[in-house]
């Protein structure tokens, strides 16, 4: 009696890696192999029909062979379905392009329609598909699914590039003079508990940390506010972690911190001091309190401070992005940030093959959301604004110790 399961197995193990010539040699030998009954035996089991597993033996009985490339003779089989169907490319790619994204200069087009949905369309235009056939006519049309990639930073400035030259011109020659030049953020506020961290880490097989299912904030334990200061020249970043909003009094403070802990003791000689900022956020270049204390900073430093923002929805340009924010993610990845002092410990260990330096402390002070400043104060700012877009670049000097 001939096993059919047995032959079953075998040919779906090896269906992935076989082609239409290999399925017919495949099916010629368990037919051979079986004996008498073997050609009906196999068809049931791989579902090939007899005729082609008769055609199979006559090949392995002549001992004919094919060209190099070939899984037919010549002229065997039958036509394409796309050369039978004169309109079935149209049809397609009229389905496809409505939905075509990208440049269309590129070898590469994508569409996000599934072969299942196109070959369903099809159908019910008049032709015989299935998505197979689809799948197959769109890598030879060049399609292939994709999925998102985060590149578009939004709205496009005219003067775009011209304010990343002119913040390029003025760190390169702050660093050139031996000033501090840095670049500053706030990361992603963090959930404090036991929240799930995105990634994953070694632990003994089956016994993963437990987490929370809901990430719903712990009123006791809040969120973590990381505001980071990357100094160019030294890769070297401070990070202060608030417990309460993300205020310009916040993001003052965390330079402040840096100057205190890092910046002074390398630059001791220091004129000026440098900042390049996104163009939002607590520290963005309409934030009128940011501009109050950055007045406070630059006398208590007794420094000139200027700041360059970058031009409008291009915040991941940024270089504490790529310089520090990604190190300190990829640290702590998988890791759930129980507590301040966790979130302190992972940020402070990150360090990089180039040598990146990284301090970071706790931010325990409250700074009050919603703090409004009046035209006077404003005026009050010794500010001069730069000939180039003096809404990005200014500079706030310290006011005259006697006054």
């Amino acid at each position: 009696m001939i096993d059919e399961s047995a032959i079953r197995q075998r040919f779906e193990t090896l269906r992935p890696v076989l082609d239409e010539r290999g399925r017919r040699r495949f099916a010629a030998a368990e037919a051979l192999s079986a004996g008498r009954g073997g050609v009906t035996a196999v068809a049931r089991a791989t579902g090939i029909a007899r005729s082609t597993i008769g055609r199979a033996l006559d090949e392995v009985r002549s001992g004919e062979t094919l060209e190099e490339g070939r899984v037919r003779r010549p002229g065997a089989g039958g036509k394409p379905r796309s050369e039978m169907d004169a309109s079935l490319i149209d049809d397609l790619c009229s389905l496809v392009e409505p939905e075509t994204r990208g440049d269309p200069q590129s070898p590469l087009l994508w569409t996000n329609k599934s072969v299942r949905k196109l070959a369903s369309a099809l159908r019910d235009m008049g032709h015989q598909v299935g998505r197979t056939l689809v799948n197959e006519l769109l890598h030879k049309l060049g399609y292939g699914l994709q999925g998102n990639r985060k590149t578009r930073e939004g709205s496009h400035h005219p003067d775009r590039d011209a304010q990343f030259h002119y913040i390029n011109d003025h760190v390169k020659a702050a660093l050139a003079a031996g000033e501090p030049a840095i670049s500053v953020d706030t990361k992603k506020k963090e959930l404090v508990g036991d929240f799930r961290n995105a990634g994953r880490e070694w632990h003994p097989q089956g016994s993963p940390p437990e987490v929370r299912v809901h990430d719903f904030v712990i009123p006791e334990l809040g969120r973590a506010v990381p505001y980071g200061i990357y100094d160019i020249a030294d890769n070297a970043g401070w990070v202060s972690v608030g417990i309460d909003h993300d205020t310009a009094a916040f993001a003052t403070n965390a330079i402040r911190s840096w100057w205190t802990q890092m910046g002074r003791k390398r630059y001791p000689a220091a004129r000026s001091l440098l900042i390049t900022a996104d163009g939002g956020g607590s520290n963005g270049s309409r934030i009128r309190l940011w501009k109050i204390e950055l007045q406070r900073l630059a006398d208590q430093l007794d420094l000139p401070i200027t700041v360059c923002h970058l031009p409008p929805g291009t915040s991941k340009w940024n270089r504490i992005e790529h310089r520090l924010f990604s190190f300190i993610t990829g640290n702590w990845r998988g890791k759930p940030l129980v507590s301040h002092a966790v979130i302190v410990q992972l940020i402070a260990a990150t360090t990089t093959k180039a040598g990146l330096k990284v301090r970071s402390e706790l931010d325990p002070n409250t700074y009050p959301a919603g703090i409004k400043i009046s035209d006077e104060e404003l005026a009050a700012v010794n500010i001069v604004r730069h000939d180039f877009h003096g809404e990005w670049n200014y500079t706030i000097n310290p006011n005259p110790k006697n006054a």
